[in-house]
């Protein structure tokens, strides 16, 4: 089981990331959008709600968080208006927000060091490992689409379990058990369906997806 504290941690790192040096190979893109990033978390003349709200800017620049919505929709994205897919998405968004940005004083120092990148026509993984203060390696794999001449996030996947496939499981379960409707108004109320259970252990259903 993965520590809440450090699924945050990493996050933060990979989901808030910077606006700097758009060209080039997803991998030099996420160097330089980490490094903005850390930049942020480690100036000392910054208070922690400046931190976050930096954080929550760059995070908007880089993270693809329409796709991830969809993605983590499923196929109950398919039945939802233009309208409904719009307040999705930004209701998406804030939960992501809460359940991260808002976490970025858990940021431990973690350590994030690049494997490998695989690019597939605009899709692009990119492999790393993050170590930890007590030396712990965790393998990290972002997602990303391109955009132009920006890659952009839109999954990150912590020792194989996957951001998108953890809220899919999630939202369909409450779909289902309920109805659509019910869903949003949890996401309203700032995603308090989010048992411990869940956020701690992401689910590993799907998490083959692209």
């Amino acid at each position: 089981m993965i520590r809440h504290r450090l699924i945050a941690s990493i996050a933060v790192v990979l989901l808030g990331l910077g606006s700097a040096a758009w060209a080039g190979p997803p991998t030099d893109q996420l160097r330089a959008y980490t490094n903005q990033v850390l930049k942020v978390l480690q100036d000392p003349a910054l208070s922690l709600p400046e931190r976050r709200e930096a954080v929550k800017h760059l995070a908007e620049e880089i993270f693809e968080v329409s796709e991830t919505a969809k993605r983590a929709l499923g196929q109950h994205w398919l039945q939802r208006t233009p309208a409904e897919r719009e307040e999705f998405v930004k209701l998406f968004a804030n939960l992501l927000e809460q359940t991260y940005i808002a976490r970025i004083d858990e940021f431990g120092g973690e350590k994030l060091t690049y494997v490998s990148e695989q690019i597939d026509g605009d899709r692009a993984n990119v492999r790393a490992r993050i170590t930890t203060k007590n030396g712990t390696e965790v393998p990290v794999e972002s997602r990303l689409v391109q955009k132009g001449n920006r890659w952009l996030i839109y999954d990150v996947l912590v020792e194989n379990l996957s951001l998108i496939s953890n809220y899919r499981s999630q939202f369909d379960r409450v779909i289902r058990t309920t109805s659509y409707d019910e869903l949003v108004k949890r996401l309203r109320t700032r995603g308090e369906f989010l048992n411990e259970k869940t956020t701690k252990t992401p689910s590993r259903a799907g998490q083959g997806n692209r």
